[in-house]
């Protein structure tokens, strides 16, 4: 739950069999706010004399940490006046992680267990957890020991993912928790609500919970239908704010990947893993999470009487987007990839950072409040607010320019996958990645301040004190 805006976030996992490469990719835009800056980071391995401790500045959580800490990337706030909320990133082991993802539990539920105000929340849970892992399991293992030992103050969902599996953990009141692998074959969509369904408590291949989960609704009497036990029935809401906030983000986005069918934008019963119908790529979960139900009466660009009814999937709102993928061949440093997506991903570019880099650009280090002309984040900010005003003029150029960029960066990363093979040692491949990582994002970055170039150069025909004079005087 961001503290600027707690209704926040689309999600995607995506199993390596129900993709064309064979990768696992998770990933989620991050909404908390029009004008909340982001920073991307990579903490370095540390092996200090004393075990660290971790306060958060959100509530009096605090932790005792590792006195190892594996290195790993994030995207913390420009400040942590108000907490870190590191949000998403890899670490050296090539674990994946990412959150959370706000969700909402009713009221019957969390009057048997109710949230705890000092538990541990959003802001610490990345830097708490990622760079501390091994595997995605360890991931929700860990995370689920410290809900349980401390609380948690908020409902949420959390991603991990591994070179194995992917795997979605729900933490529904004060401390109860389970995650659920996805299926190889399939992917997942959330938004804003408690997704996973049947469990089946005999299967701990797949299902991973808190070990009295089961006695715990019983005692309390959750379930409505005890023949069996669906998560999301017995710890979820049916609410009319889910049926226009939340489930048309889900069902569009299953239209795109399993086909359309009968079922409704407002539908409750949506499932929660599908099979798509075709394999899906990177550039698919891109389009998912910047879409806006594109060709349909709800977008928002367009100007039909529901254009504004449901929820966009990219928001005004989204201060980045990611996608965490693993790709199976290749070294580790190498085959991991961090696109990132600053401001509105609708109006901005994924740009690839690998896993073995030592330091990002300096300008998506930067960046705060208010307004500055150098920071990634207000770059892409700026081109999508020049956009905003005009999309009928200025739309097919955004688009062109997105396509441009696009198209270049996957080449690189063709050309990267490549050249990477031929480095002998860690240290070589490490620069080598740091280089490219850094190269990448300094093109998408002058392409889009060509963009804006040509944007602020149009706009300035678009005021009001235009007036048009005959040619007679």
């Amino acid at each position: 739950m961001h503290p600027a805006n707690k209704n926040s976030c689309t999600s995607i996992l995506i199993g390596r069999q129900a993709t064309i490469d064979g990768s696992i990719i998770i990933g989620r835009n991050e909404d908390g706010g029009a004008s909340l800056p982001k920073h991307f980071m990579v903490y370095p391995h540390q092996e200090g004399q004393q075990e660290p401790i971790f306060k958060s500045k959100v509530n009096k959580f605090q932790l005792t940490l590792p006195r190892v800490q594996y290195k790993y990337t994030a995207t913390p706030e420009w400040t942590d006046q108000s907490g870190v909320f590191a949000e998403a990133g890899f670490n050296e082991y090539g674990v994946a992680m990412s959150a959370t993802e706000s969700i909402y539990t009713n009221n019957l539920a969390l009057g048997a267990d109710p949230l705890v105000v000092d538990g541990i929340g959003e802001e610490a849970m990345v830097t708490c957890i990622l760079p501390y892992i091994k595997t995605a399991r360890e991931g929700i293992e860990r995370l689920g020991s410290l809900v349980e030992k401390f609380g948690t103050c908020e409902s949420n969902g959390v991603l991990f993912a591994d070179q194995k599996e992917a795997w979605y953990m729900e933490i529904v009141c004060g401390h109860q928790w389970l995650a659920q692998r996805i299926p190889d074959d399939c992917y997942a969509l959330v938004a804003n609500q408690v997704a996973i369904q049947e469990v089946d408590f005999e299967d701990n291949y797949n299902f991973m919970f808190k070990d009295d989960l089961k006695e715990f609704v019983l005692e309390y009497h959750l379930n409505p239908e005890p023949d069996h036990f669906n998560f999301r029935l017995i710890f979820g809401t049916k609410s009319e704010a889910d049926e226009h906030y939340n489930t048309p983000r889900v069902w569009w986005g299953q239209q795109q990947f399993s086909g359309p069918n009968e079922q409704l934008p407002t539908s409750e019963d949506l499932a929660f893993v599908k099979k798509p119908q075709h394999l899906l790529s990177i550039d698919d979960a891109k389009m998912y999470l910047s879409s806006h139900y594109q060709k349909t009466p709800y977008d928002p660009l367009s100007k039909t009487p529901q254009a504004h009814i449901y929820r966009p999937i990219s928001l005004a709102k989204t201060q980045e987007s990611h996608l965490l993928q693993i790709r199976p061949e290749g070294p580790r440093d190498a085959a991991c990839i961090h696109w990132l997506a600053m401001g509105v991903p609708a109006q901005s570019v994924y740009v690839p950072f690998y896993l073995g880099i030592n330091q990002t650009p300096k300008f998506y280090q930067e960046g705060g409040l208010p307004y500055d002309n150098q920071s990634a984040y207000w770059l892409y900010k700026l081109a999508g607010i020049l956009v905003d005003g005009h999309y009928s003029e200025f739309g097919q150029l955004l688009s062109d320019t997105q396509k441009k960029v696009n198209i270049y960066l996957a080449h690189q990363v063709q050309q990267i996958d490549r050249q990477a093979q031929e480095y002998s040692t860690a240290q070589k491949l490490e620069a080598f990645l740091t280089k490219s990582s850094c190269q990448n994002a300094e093109y998408a970055a002058q392409e889009y301040r060509k963009l804006i170039a040509r944007l602020i150069t149009a706009s300035t025909d678009f005021s009001l004190l235009n007036f048009q004079t005959d040619l007679n005087l």
